[in-house]
Order: structure tokens, then C-alpha cells, then sequence
């Protein structure tokens, strides 16, 4: 018998619209990433794109929990002497609620060329609307 190995041409890529109304940012950035990389499918090969495109809406709405709005702190570096910068993540989820939802996310992809790729299967939007509606993504439900 022989061992099966998923291709990039007999693998099927679903759309997934999840709601971050509500959801705990953790939590949120644990399924995602699941669903991104196909880990949730019986084919799933970590040197092969198995997984789907993900539309997240209402990043805005997306909970912390304690007191990680104040205390987490963003940083990084502009490449300048002295151009360490840094941000709380109660300001960052003010002025740019997808950003949050997305470092969150690819923290949890690999650090490879296959991250990067699979990073351009993530679509998230801080209100209600996307602009995704031709590819009729399925709402997912995520249950804790």
C-alpha cells in the first residue's frame, strides 16, 4: 500500500467567514491558524498548503481579557539607530483593529515561505462588511 501525499493540485480550498464579535483574541487566533495551515483535515501535510481562506469581520470587537489592553505591549524595530517603537494594544485595537487580530494570527503560522503564503489566505476586516461575497464564504461558529 502506498503512502498518500497531498499535492497543491488535489487539494480543495474552502472559504471560511468567522465572526470575531465577541471572541476572545487567543482563542480567535488558535482556529484561524488552524484553518489556515489544514490541520483540521485528515490530508494535512506541514510541507504542503492544505488549508482554506479565512474572512474574519468585526476584528474591532474582539476581546482581551485581564488587563492586556494596557499591559501588552507591541514592539519593533524600524531598522534606524534608536528606532525601537512601541505600542500598547488598547491603542493599536483603537486605530488599527486588524493589525492586532493579524500579528496575533501570524505568530501562530511558520516562519517559511509556506507562512508567507499562507499569510495572503487571510482576509480580515474591522467592521461587518468584506468585499469576499462572490466566493460565498461559510460562517463558521467557533465553540470554546
Amino acid at each position: 500500500m502506498r503512502t498518500y501525499v497531498p499535492t497543491k493540485d488535489s487539494t480543495e480550498h474552502h472559504w471560511l467567514l468567522v465572526d470575531a464579535e465577541g471572541q476572545t483574541l487567543g482563542r480567535l487566533s488558535t482556529f484561524v491558524a488552524t484553518r489556515l495551515l489544514g490541520k483540521h483535515r485528515p490530508t494535512f501535510s506541514p510541507s504542503v498548503d492544505t488549508g482554506d481562506f479565512v474572512v474574519v469581520i468585526n476584528a474591532a470587537k474582539v476581546k482581551l481579557t485581564g488587563r492586556k489592553l494596557e499591559r501588552k505591549i507591541y514592539r519593533w524595530h524600524t531598522g534606524y539607530p534608536g528606532g525601537l517603537r512601541q505600542v500598547a494594544a488598547g491603542k493599536l485595537l483603537r486605530e488599527k483593529p486588524r493589525r492586532v487580530l493579524e500579528l496575533s494570527i501570524h505568530g501562530m503560522l511558520p516562519k517559511s515561505r509556506l507562512g508567507r503564503a499562507l499569510r495572503t489566505k487571510l482576509k480580515v476586516y474591522a467592521g461587518p462588511d468584506h468585499p469576499h461575497q462572490a466566493q460565498k464564504p461559510q460562517p463558521v461558529k467557533i465553540t470554546a
